[in-house]
Parts: C-alpha cells; structure tokens; sequence
C-alpha cells in the first residue's frame, strides 16, 4: 500500500505494524472536541502534532458530533493542517459514519489518504457508488465488516463479508487490491455474556483467513475494543492488549489504533496473569473474566504490574538467564552464565555453540522486539553491551580451539554464526561517527558481523577491507557535505575494481535523493540509502534473503528513477533570478545613522581548559534524545516534557538520569577539555563579500566569500547575504567589526572511547560520552556567545535572558557557521582557521573540511541588531563563476571553488 502527506508512506511486508493516531476524533477525546466546538484550531493542530511526535504512522480525524458542521469542521481542519509541515508529512485518515463529511474531507486532503469507512449494510450499489468515489479521489479505503443483515461477529461471517467486499471492489469497481484495508470489527471480551467469549479468537481466525486469501488487503482495528470490560484496571488493560497483539499480528493484522508506549513486552507479562489473559481470549476457562478481576483487585492492593519480574530469573536455566540479561540489558552476571554455559560440553561442544545458539538466539528477541517497535535505542545498546561482554569471554577458548583442533577435526576456519559481513566506516574527511556506531551496534544485535573502520577512512582502505573481509554490505557514513563526494568517488572505486558488494549510504547530509542521483548511477550494484539504524537492518536482511531480494532491488531501481526524474524535472521548473537583479534587491540597512559598538579588544583571545561546570546550564538536552531516537510528544522543546510522554517517558528519563552520572564522572576526573578561541576585527562588506583588516597594521588580512539567496524568494521579499550585516567599507576603509571563533569540549573524548571500546566492550558508554562531548560543546558555544555579547563585545551588556531564551534564539546577533544554510560552503573554514590558528587550542581542520575533535564548534560573530538567519538555497551557477566584484584573480577563484579535495587540477 502507498500512501502520502508530504512523505511516502509505505505499508507492506517490510513494514512493522502501522500505528494509527486517534486523538483527533471528536468520539472519543473529549478535549479534542471541545476545541473544534469553540473553534479553537491552533491547539486543535497541538493536538495532531503530538500524535505525529508520538510515533503515528497514519493521523485519524473524525468530526462526527451532533453539534458540528462535519463537512466545514472536517474541510477546515485538514487544510490548516495541510500547512504545518510535522503534521501534514504523513498521511490522513478521513474517519466518518457520514458520507457528505468524508467527500469534504477527500476535497481538502492533499496527498494519498485513506477513508475510513464503508460498508455493505446499505447494499451493492450504494457500496460501489461509494467506492467508486474513493477511487476517483485516488484513496485507499477501510471496509467494515457489515453487510445488510448487520455487524459481523463471528469469524465466517466477517470472512464472508469481506470476500464479497473485496470482489466487488477489485472486479467491478478496478480497486488496487493494496488499498483496500479490512476492519474486521474488534469487540470486546469479559463481559461476562457467553456469547462475547469468542469475540476475541474470532477476529484473529478472520484475520488470517483474509490474510491468506485476499491477496494484498490489510487489517486494522480498534485495539482498546478489546478491554472495554476492564476499564480503570489499567495495568491489566495493557497487558490483554500486549496478549491480543501478540496473535493478531502473527495472524495478519498489521496496522490499528493502539498506545503503543502502553504495551508491556509479551514476555515480561507475570506467567499467572499471561495464562489468564490466554485463557480469556481463546475461551478455555468459563471463570477467566472472575479470576481476573480478583487478580487485578490483589494487583491494586500489593501495588504490583502486570509488567514486574523479580530476580526469579536468576533461578532459570542458563539460557533463559543469558536471553533474559541481553534482553535487559543486564551485564552483571553474563560472564559467569556464559562460562557456565560454555562448561556444559554435552550440550555445547565447542564455545562458538554458545554464540551461536543461547546468545544468537538472545539477539534474534532483541531485534525482534526493537522491529516491533518494543525496544527502544538505549536498551539496544545496552543489549550489544552484554553481547559484547560474553563473545569478549569466549574469544580467548576459541582462539585456542582454532590452533589446536582445526586441522584435526576438518573445520572450516572461516565458519561464522552470522547471517552476513558489513563493513562500515565514516569517510575520508569526517569524524563524526556517533550515527555510524550505533548503525553497527543495531547490525550486530540482528546477528550481523560488523567490521567498523572507525572515522577519516580512505577509498582504498574500505575497499581492501571489504575484501579481505569477504564483506557481504559495505556501509559509508558522513555528516557534513563534502562527505557526499568522497562516498561517489568510492561508488567510482569499487566500480573501477569490479565490485559486487551492495552499498549502503547514512548520514545527516545524505538523501535519497543525492544517493539516487549522485552516487547509484557510479555504480551498477545494489546502493541504498538508509534513513536510520532499523532502516539497515531491513535493507540488509532483504538482500541477505534470496526469496525477496529480487524483489526488493526492483522496487528500489524503480523507485530511484522516479527520484532521479523528478529532481531533473525540479531542476528544469526552478526559477532563478539572475544574480545582478539579486543583488539590487538585498536587504537593505540605513547604514547612514549606524554606528558599531567597539569591542572591548581586538586581535585574539585564547579560553583554555574552561571548567565544564560552567557550561552545564547552557546544554540543548534535544539532541541529546535525538542521538537516542528518543522522540516523545513535546510541542515545542523535548525537555523536560520528554519524560512524561506515554511512549519514550520512561526510557528518556532512564538515559537522562544514566547522562548525569556520566557528566559528573567526566567533570570531576577531568576526561574531557574545553578550550575556545575568539577573535574581533575591523570589517566592511564589499558586495557579497566581507573583508576583515589586521588589528594592528590596517592591511586587509582576509576575505569571507559570502552566497546570496537566488530562488525562492518572492517579488516584495530580499535576497540575503551575510554580507547585508556589515557596513560597507567606506573609501577601502571599514568601520564596522566582525566577530570569529572556534571552540572544543571534545578534547580527550577519542581516546577515552577507544578505551571503553576496546578494554570495556561497552558501546553504550562510548556512545553516552560521544553525544555528552557533543552537548557540551554547543553549550560552550552557547557560553562564549553570551559573554561575546554582554561581555567581549559589548553590544547587549543589559541583557537578561533565561537559558532557554538563549536556546530560543532571543538575543541580538548572530553566530552562523560555515557549511550551513546561512553560508553553505565549508571551504570557507580555510580562512577562518587561517585567522585563528586554532590548531594552538588543538582543533584540527581535516582536508575535508571537519573538524577534529568531533565536539567542536566554529563561526563568525555579527553584531547588528538587524541580522538573522537565513537560508541560501539552491544557486545557479553564475554566482559561482561571476568575478565582477572579486578582488582577486580568475586562477585565485578557480583555486578557491575547485579545491584540490574535489579531485581538479587547477591548471
């Protein structure tokens, strides 16, 4: 099935079960509801852009009320919301039991949607009337189980019913059968009347006969149906949804409306409470809906979950101790387990059995769960943590093994348990490698063998690695843009070489769009983009199974070219406006009554070894949970709001409270140094260019390039340049200053991660201290910005801002960095550290333009009170190539724009 708001939405086999949010509904939120009533739409939109934050993968809006307008309320709502970006990017559910509201709402709806519902309860030609509407308007539609004799409760009828739906549909009325979603009515169970005992067993038979029998149609529902009996008993409510879920997914159902951050794990369900939820959903005890009742009252009394397990488990057999502490996340016992595992030859005869059996087996829950979307990032990595522990204890026993009994027992000394080799690295350039760590630690808990080649890695040595390695994928990761060249001129490489290995690409900078464009056509094999972690797992485990790879290569070769055409159709319908006309209309300042505030100083400063507890108030904890994939219902920041979301509450205040230890640990043993540099010089802009003069002499000392804004922009709108912010330089002389400075809190971060990988085997902490190193470095630019304003400049000495009025932008000035959107082109980092020498503060800028440590920060300061950010955009090439306001020479130009690392000889 696809489908779309601003993004595709794509529901099929490689798709984990859709989640559909219900909040929008005037049924059944009572807020929501109200809102509408009093036309209270700004918050009514509050209440879609949680549900989208939250994890739904499909938004549900219905506006049947008595007192409503549907149609209006309906049309109104989905056009306001068809303009906030975070909400319109997935698609829509029109939900209505009014077909007059559902056409409104398909008349306003941009994108693919889905309309839910209709039925057969007024008869065939009623039912094709409307779905032929449906079609028209190009959605996918939700069927209820209801025919003219009324609702379907048992399991032939709901399967009959929708068998004769879907012929209709796909024989009469030309339905994609992908697009027809079947509710097969989810009723609920304990209610104590006989007839209701099955209901539950009913849908799941009807599902997995309309799975196995009406080719390419989905099943969804209602799953909160189900507990209906049970309500204010909300632990024993989760656990029959998590008991219910567990069989209809097994069964077919692959999307509905449940909290999924309410779902205890299936396996951590108290083994007395899981049998009497069984027993209540397949009928097997006529007293299970009474036992359960005393069960939930002895809960409320003791003040037990349904979800709680004690340390029963260590009383388990060594493998269900060593699943149970991988699934955890559990490391205090895993060496003893998986001594005592190894020690048990009759069971496991050499120690490579034990990876391959009790630990594999372990991991293969781990990924399951983490598919499923019941295991959330840190608990992975904590996972692998264990993992790495255990194989860690083995490799000794089997380094020995290999030496003693190969030749003698005829082993293969290249037999491995995993289902394939990757090898990954950031590369040539790039040091970020936060992403691509957890990329291999996410690979390695789905039964991966994962070669990391750490950070700065050159073509040659991924290439020879991947061979030696008789590598299976290879994985490039980057985060800034001149790391997009380096991965085609690999693409080029292995092309060269003769290569087959699939290519798989992640990063921030990366896209699709640049992956289909860019580097699949350099390179005739399989080249993939992944989105995140479980994006490479999926990729990687298509292409591993032979029964779906074909498959799988076609849709993404097709799916790629429709990428690469339609971003040449962009390219042809963009409107550019020729860089002269750009520049007449830049943003202007009346330069004539300005006057620039002095700085205290001019020249350099060095900030060396600044204490870390200073910067603590200034940390954006947002990120933090970003690297996490902790992404909770915040409507606007994600702390502290975070912690009591329904979904990630819990487990962002378990990483956040695990990030305090580690700040104080890093503080108070002095494992990380922040050193800065900042540095004011008199400054004036000519045209698009600033230039900078030495402090001392007045000789022009440097020039910073700037880019200005060329599509986009409307008639009455103008065109931005960097350059808008300082005054013109008045007969070659300035009058205005400019502000510089680089900064690092990472400074022994590497080294201290190399040692939690190697001697520890704890990925989780390497991680933790990477993402710290990284927040403390944006706050030490923060920090520094601050004082630069009230303090070193001067310019803003009575400003009284809070620390999250500083995260919200709310002062004077600007700090924009080189290589984002206010001035796009790394390249201009040369001049930069040129004027700082901030190699002296042990800051390293890579020939690819990164900065080493990774925790670094660098930009310019602008003062004026009238500068702001911006994006450049896309440009056309004439503003690159255009000399007329250039004090420099076409050869410095070309030397400038086809830098070395580009691959141009200049000559």
């Amino acid at each position: 099935m696809l489908l779309s708001g601003l993004e595709p939405g794509i529901v099929g086999p490689e798709t984990n079960f859709v989640n559909i949010g219900e909040r929008c509904n005037v049924a059944g939120s009572r807020r929501f509801c109200n809102l509408i009533k009093n036309e209270n739409y700004d918050a009514a939109i509050d209440v879609a852009r949680v549900q989208v934050e939250s994890g739904a993968q499909i938004l549900d809006v219905n506006m049947d009320d008595g007192l409503l307008d549907g149609p209006y309320a309906m049309a109104k709502f989905l056009r306001l919301i068809s303009s906030e970006p975070d909400v319109a990017k997935i698609p829509v559910c029109i939900d209505s039991s009014d077909f007059a509201v559902i056409i409104a709402g398909l008349e306003a709806t941009q994108g693919k949607c889905v309309v839910n519902s209709i039925s057969l309860k007024e008869g065939e030609e009623k039912f094709k009337e409307r779905a032929r509407i449906v079609k028209r308007y190009g959605a996918a539609v939700v069927v209820m189980a209801f025919d003219e004799q009324g609702q379907a409760a048992e399991t032939d009828p709901k399967y009959s019913i929708c068998e004769r739906s879907y012929r209709i549909l796909t024989e009469e009325v030309g339905f994609n059968p992908n697009d027809i979603i079947f509710d097969a009515n989810i009723l609920t169970i304990g209610t104590g009347m006989e007839e209701h005992a099955n209901y539950g067993m009913y849908f799941i038979e009807a599902t997995r006969m309309i799975r196995e029998n009406l080719p390419g149609a989905h099943v969804s529902g209602g799953v909160s149906n189900i507990s209906f009996s049970f309500r204010g008993m909300e632990a024993i409510r989760e656990a029959m949804h998590s008991v219910f879920l567990f069989y209809a997914i097994k069964a077919g159902m692959d999307m509905g409306i449940v909290n999924a951050g309410a779902l205890p794990l299936y396996e951590d369900i108290d083994k007395d409470l899981l049998k009497l939820l069984e027993d209540l959903l397949f009928n097997r005890d006529p007293e299970a809906t009474e036992k359960l009742l005393v069960a939930a009252q002895e809960m409320k009394k003791d003040g037990k979950k349904a979800d709680t397990k004690t340390d029963e488990w260590r009383e388990t057999t060594v493998e269900e101790r060593l699943k149970y502490a991988l699934v955890k996340g559990v490391d205090t016992f895993v060496v003893a387990d998986t001594e005592e595992a190894r020690q048990n030859t009759v069971k496991y005869p050499r120690p490579l059995n034990v990876i391959e059996r009790p630990l594999m087996d372990g991991m293969a829950v781990v990924g399951e769960l983490f598919g499923a979307g019941k295991m959330f990032l840190p608990q992975v990595i904590k996972s692998a943590r264990v993992m790495k522990k255990a194989v860690a204890h083995l490799l000794p026993f089997m380094d020995k093994e290999r030496e003693e009994n190969i030749a003698k027992m005829g082993l293969d000394a290249d037999e491995s348990p995993y289902q394939g080799t990757v090898v990954i690295a950031t590369v040539k350039g790039d040091v970020h490698d936060i992403g691509k760590n957890i990329v291999a630690v996410v690979l390695g808990c789905n039964n991966f063998k994962v070669v990391d080649l750490g950070v700065m890695t050159p073509c040659e040595t991924i290439i020879k690695a991947a061979i030696d390695e008789k590598a299976d994928f290879i994985g490039l990761s980057g985060l800034i843009t001149p790391s997009l060249d380096e991965m085609v001129h690999v693409a080029k490489e292995m092309n060269r070489l003769g290569l087959k290995i699939p290519l798989l690409i992640g990063g921030a900078t990366t896209s699709k769009t640049h992956t289909a464009v860019k580097i699949s056509p350099r390179y005739p094999h399989p080249v993939v983009h992944c989105l995140d972690a479980s994006k490479s797992v999926v990729v990687c485990a298509a292409l591993c199974d032979q029964t779906v790879r074909d498959a799988f290569l076609q849709d993404l070769n097709e799916e790629y070219e429709d990428v690469r055409q339609e971003h040449y159709e962009s390219l042809k319908d963009r409107r550019f406006t020729a860089l002269e006309k750009t520049r007449d209309k830049k943003f202007q300042i009346d330069w004539k009554n300005f006057e620039a505030v002095t700085p205290t100083f001019l020249g350099k400063r060095e900030f060396l070894n600044v204490d870390l507890q200073e910067l603590l108030p200034y940390i954006d904890w947002k990120p933090f949970f970003d690297v996490w994939q902790l992404r909770g219902k915040y409507p606007n920041r994600s702390y502290p709001k975070i912690f009591d979301d329904a979904d990630v509450g819990a487990e962002a205040r378990r990483v956040f409270d695990d990030a305090q230890v580690w700040l104080k640990k890093l503080i108070d043993e002095k494992i990380l140094k922040a050193n800065g540099v900042v540095s004011f010089l008199p400054a004036g802009s000519e045209g698009d260019d600033i230039h900078v003069f030495d402090e001392k002499t007045g000789v022009k000392c440097g020039t910073f390039y700037g880019l200005r804004q060329q599509s986009g922009r409307e008639h009455d709108q103008p065109h931005f340049c960097l350059s808008d912010f300082i005054k013109p330089l008045e007969n070659g002389r300035p009058s205005d200053y400019l502000g510089l400075f680089a900064c690092t809190a990472g400074l022994g971060a590497e080294e201290y991660c190399k040692k939690l990988e190697d001697e520890e085997h704890d990925d989780y902490a390497s991680i933790m201290v990477k993402a710290l190193a990284d927040r403390l470095a944006e706050a030490y630019s923060e920090y520094l910005h601050k004082e630069v304003r009230t303090n070193l400049w001067g310019y803003s000495k009575n400003e009284e801002l809070t620390e999250t009025d500083l995260l919200s932008i709310k002062y004077d000035g600007i700090r924009p960095a080189c290589g984002y959107p206010s001035q796009p082109d790394h390249t201009e980092k040369r001049t930069l550290w040129k004027l700082l020498e901030a190699e002296k503060e042990g800051i390293i800028l890579t020939e690819h333009l990164a900065m080493l440590p990774a925790a670094s920060v660098s930009g310019l300061y602008f003062a004026n009170p009238h500068s702001q950010y911006f994006a450049v955009g896309k440009i056309d090439q004439d503003q690159i190539i255009d000399y007329s306001n250039r004090k420099n020479s076409p050869r410095e130009e070309v030397e400038r724009w086809l830098s070395p690392n580009l691959g141009y000889d200049v000559e």
